[in-house]
């Protein structure tokens, strides 16, 4: 919970679920008003709308006058929806106080586009080396930190990451596939007789081969239900054992199919083309 300001969810870009904000004339009276998270009003009100409602905080009544949207993790983990809102004025004078009783601990400031932050960011740097009478070659006693930096450091993060499991799926579909190709080659092998029997008595070439290609897809798609199976299953667990939400598209379930799909033909078109090329003499010779 801290105080702030009603600007402070124009500069998150943080809408209200319910309810109203609080005015600038909550702010010149101090007045004993809240606002109150998404997981806050769970864990106090469960179901129940909590707009009008007085919690106490310290011991003091507070008024709940709005509930805000869904907000989620932050970038360092902590949730977001996990907290109080009150002005800034009112934290001051009648909450938290102090030994600085009219200071802030963070201002948060919105630039008008990415293009221009580092200019907003010298400017801030500026302005707060004016106010704070810090002349040339002194320590700051602020510090100045850009979310956009921050943002693009865990986009590349997360870039990384999504590659590293990329090619740790790359492998895996690789090892699967000559697993494939390996047992249709076995299968070609064991049936050169029912492949010549067929070859004799008028199956094309075509034909052997997309019997072989059928098989090794079904063998890809089989193997990629089980392991849907388990992965939605493994999801499931982890979402009951924790409080992670655990999401499960059916276009990625589409996709997975498609892709065991693709790599069945793609292995399985080798044992095939082979299968479709022994001579039916040679064959029935077997």
């Amino acid at each position: 919970m801290f105080g702030t300001t009603p600007s402070y969810l124009d500069v998150r870009s943080w809408n209200l679920s319910d309810g109203i904000p609080f005015t600038d004339a909550d702010l010149r009276s101090a007045s004993r008003v809240v606002l109150l998270g998404q997981t806050v009003v769970k864990n106090l009100f469960d179901t129940e709308n909590p707009v009008g409602k007085t919690i106490r905080i310290k011991g003091s009544p507070y008024t709940v006058i709005g509930v805000l949207g869904v907000k989620g993790q932050s970038l360092d983990g902590r949730d977001q929806d996990d907290t109080a809102l009150i002005p800034v004025t009112t934290a001051n004078r009648k909450l938290f106080g102090g030994q600085f009783p009219n200071s802030v601990r963070v201002i948060m400031a919105q630039a008008e586009s990415a293009q221009s932050m580092p200019k907003v960011e010298n400017r801030l740097n500026e302005l707060l080396h004016q106010r704070h009478h810090i002349g040339q070659g002194q320590d700051d006693d602020f510090s100045v930190r850009n979310l956009s930096a921050l943002v693009e450091t865990a986009a590349s993060a997360t870039k990384v990451l999504s590659l590293l499991l990329g090619g740790i799926a790359s492998i895996s579909l690789l090892v699967g596939g000559i697993g494939i190709m390996n047992i249709m080659l076995v299968s070609v092998t064991e049936r050169t007789r029912e492949i010549g029997i067929r070859a004799a008595i008028g199956a094309r070439r075509r034909d052997i081969m997309l019997q072989f290609l059928a098989e090794s897809v079904i063998i890809s798609v089989f193997g990629c239900f089980i392991g849907v199976v388990l992965g939605v299953s493994g999801a499931w667990l982890v979402q009951q054992a924790t409080d992670m939400t655990v999401v499960v598209t059916g276009f990625s379930i589409l996709m997975s199919f498609g892709v065991a799909a693709s790599v069945g033909i793609f292995f399985g078109f080798y044992p095939a083309r082979k299968a479709s090329l022994l001579k039916p003499i040679d064959a029935l010779r077997q």
